[in-house]
């Protein structure tokens, strides 16, 4: 039988979600503890990779397994057998042809930005901090030339070996709460680093270093090198991954906020 299943994480202490031989991961934290749950070796399928240090409220993966338990039983032997930076929130049974990855129509991250003179010492792990003001309707403006489908060389990772660069971006919201301004970006799909890349230059404009009208000078370029600097991993969350309705895996996206 075929699973679902929901993944929150911290991803401070990891070295990103995929499996690697000699760092601790995301994903080999899942697996070990299904394993346990299932009596037998479980691999895991994610809808999207995050890097070192990026966290999670929304991850969806799927897994296979002949042993017979029950959603409940997956979800609290899961959990019982993690560590406590990582939680299986839900578990479902879904058909074989559902594929946490190929099967998402749509992903969304949340870029969570600090601005003060001073960083936090209880967040530091857990957003990006930015010291002078940031004009969030600089950003909104420089935001708005990203939307819509668009070659995104410019924001990819050197590294990115997806064989196209061009994403739909179908939604990219700015907004200011207090000392935190929280970049929302929904997406068919990202490249290596996108996120990060976008918030990099979006940061830029809001301090007055570019103009807005600079972003699409960076869009036309399809030169990563002349994108500006990447943002840090600490400050990125994925919230949430769509699905087609006939799935009906319809988790709501759980959107970190701090005061």
């Amino acid at each position: 039988m075929r699973f679902a299943c929901g993944v929150e994480y911290d991803g401070a202490d990891f070295s990103g979600w995929q499996r690697q031989p000699h760092a601790p991961s995301v994903q080999a934290a899942v697996e070990a503890a299904l394993s346990r749950v299932a009596n037998h070796p479980v691999t895991v399928c994610c809808a999207g990779r995050t890097d070192a240090g990026v966290h999670a409220t929304g991850q969806v993966i799927h897994f296979d397994s002949e042993a017979v338990r029950s959603p409940r039983s997956w979800l609290l032997g899961g959990n019982a057998n993690l560590r406590g930076d990582v939680r299986l929130l839900w578990i479902k049974p879904v058909d074989e042809e559902f594929h946490a990855r190929f099967s998402a129509i749509a992903r969304s991250y949340r870029y969570v930005i600090f601005n003060r003179d001073v960083p936090s010492a209880l967040w530091r792990q857990r957003v990006t901090w930015r010291y002078g003001s940031l004009d969030v309707e600089r950003m909104r403006a420089g935001a708005d030339t990203l939307i819509g489908q668009r070659d995104f060389t410019s924001f990819r990772a050197l590294a990115c070996q997806a064989k196209s660069p061009v994403r739909i971006i179908h939604r990219l919201e700015i907004m200011r709460r207090g000392e935190f301004i929280y970049l929302d970006v929904e997406a068919n799909a990202f490249l290596h680093h996108m996120v990060r890349n976008i918030a990099g230059v979006l940061i830029a404009v809001g301090g007055g270093d570019r103009d807005p009208a600079w972003v699409q000078e960076v869009l036309d370029r399809c030169d990563r090198t002349q994108g500006g600097v990447t943002a840090p991993a600490g400050g990125l969350y994925l919230v949430g991954v769509r699905y087609p309705a006939a799935y009906e895996i319809t988790p709501a996206a759980a959107l970190p906020e701090f005061q």
